[in-house]
């Protein structure tokens, strides 16, 4: 734990891999084809899993936010996304790809689109609205466009004026979906959207230490989420508030906590210590699958 974690941002700044400008273009070619994009975010960090430059790379282009795997995320804090997006003028829709949930909220939004009076100016009554996935890696995309296109692979074809390899898949009647989704990239703008993009997944662990994410990640739970860690690792509420009451910095607190979770877990080493970078990365693994309970980790009234 003698890491320095101001190192973090900078360290993983290039994680993602080169042809930026490459992926920009491709993306600005494909976005000609394209009526409306769906902009996938993951529900736990909207403001780290979006790329900054979005709105410049759409430019003029109609966009519904999905907000993704929202199950795993705080409810009362979904709700408080929802309510920022819409003050800024954007639509987001609540989604779950893995049980479908907002799946059909998503699609009467491309409806409602597609009826727009825009449409009708365009001449685009009676044809096919074309829509494009586009997010981070990490975010559901794939998961996203399996579930709204009920996995069925019904490629509409090749059509006049569009490259030969541009496939599309048939939702119903009225909505075409690109088959391939955008990626784009993360920007680390700070230490936190870094940490926030390690949390989730999103920089994969061989760059980072696990040992620190771990241990920065509880530091967080601690803070906002105790009670989850408290039943999850079957933790005494006594013994976690002495601990917390301890006359002491705040890391070496959180360590302590590390050390109680390392024990119920049998994480230990020899001489009994506590296995701490074994430790750190059970909680990693079970915030990732959803076994720490809804958590988000950007909240509104912090952002």
């Amino acid at each position: 734990m003698n890491e320095d974690t101001k190192s973090l941002s900078s360290t993983s700044i290039n994680w993602y891999p080169g042809h930026m400008a490459k992926t920009k273009r491709q993306i600005a070619e494909d976005l000609k084809l394209i009526d409306i994009v769906i902009e996938i975010l993951d529900a736990r960090i909207p403001i780290a899993s979006q790329n900054p430059d979005i709105n410049k790379l759409i430019q003029n282009k109609k966009r519904i936010i999905v907000l993704n795997k929202s199950d795993l995320a705080d409810k009362n804090q979904n709700e408080k996304w929802i309510r920022y997006f819409k003050n800024k003028g954007d639509l987001a829709i609540l989604v779950d790809s893995n049980s479908g949930k907002g799946i059909k909220e998503c699609i009467n939004a491309i409806r409602k689109c597609y009826e727009a009076e825009t449409y009708v100016q365009k001449g685009r009554i009676g044809k096919s609205i074309r829509i494009m996935i586009l997010g981070i890696p990490n975010v559901g995309k794939s998961s996203f466009i399996n579930r709204i296109s009920k996995k069925a692979s019904a490629q509409v074809g090749n059509k006049p004026g569009i490259t030969r390899q541009k496939q599309w898949i048939k939702v119903d009647d009225n909505i075409e979906l690109m088959d391939t989704p955008g990626v784009l990239w993360p920007k680390f703008e700070n230490e936190q959207v870094a940490l926030n993009l390690a949390y989730t997944g999103t920089i994969k662990d061989d760059i980072l230490q696990t040992i620190e994410i771990g241990f920065q990640l509880l530091k967080f739970l601690v803070k906002n989420y105790r009670k989850n860690i408290i039943e999850r690792y079957k933790l005494d509420p006594d013994q976690i508030h002495k601990i917390m009451e301890q006359d002491l910095e705040e890391n070496k607190l959180v360590l302590a906590i590390l050390d109680e979770i390392g024990k119920k877990r049998g994480a230990l080493i020899s001489g009994g210590y506590v296995d701490q970078e074994k430790t750190a990365g059970i909680i990693l693994d079970d915030f990732r699958n959803g076994k720490l309970g809804e958590i988000t980790l950007e909240q509104v009234h912090k952002t």
